[in-house]
């Protein structure tokens, strides 16, 4: 229902399409593809940023690992105004940032998606809601 894809983490507010659901199961679906991906770009470009990623498991074995380790901050929203926070909170991400003046502007967001504008990188697969008021 929404996202943004900041620098150095992402938020993303999911509305799971099937009951019962497991929150660490799309967690993972989402991201061990994406450490996947960043691991072999860094072994084929800039293997020199791996040992940042190094983390001994306890059985001994070596990996490198790409999303920080411990929770996010998941939970239920249930209240349409709850969502709408929500929302407004992940797509000004980027503007408290510093990174962009309107929310608009980072093409790393569902904020375009929103406002039914143009040029909108990952599209998501769900009907836009009415135009979300500007913050």
């Amino acid at each position: 229902m929404a996202y943004v894809i900041m620098p150095d983490h992402f938020h993303a507010l999911l509305f799971p399409r099937r009951h019962p659901y497991a929150m660490a199961g799309i967690l993972k679906t989402i991201k061990q593809p994406v450490a996947r991906r960043a691991v072999e770009f860094l072994r084929s470009r800039a293997p020199g940023h791996l040992p940042r990623l190094r983390v001994q498991r306890p059985d001994g074995r070596i990996e490198h690992r790409f999303w920080q380790q411990g929770g996010g901050y998941d939970r239920n929203l249930w209240k349409p105004e709850a969502l709408r926070n929500s929302v407004r909170y992940i797509h000004q991400n980027p503007v408290e940032a510093g990174l962009c003046e309107n929310a608009e502007d980072w093409l790393w967001s569902s904020a375009r998606w929103y406002s039914r504008m143009d040029g909108v990188v990952l599209p998501m697969d769900c009907r836009p809601p009415p135009i979300m008021p500007r913050v």
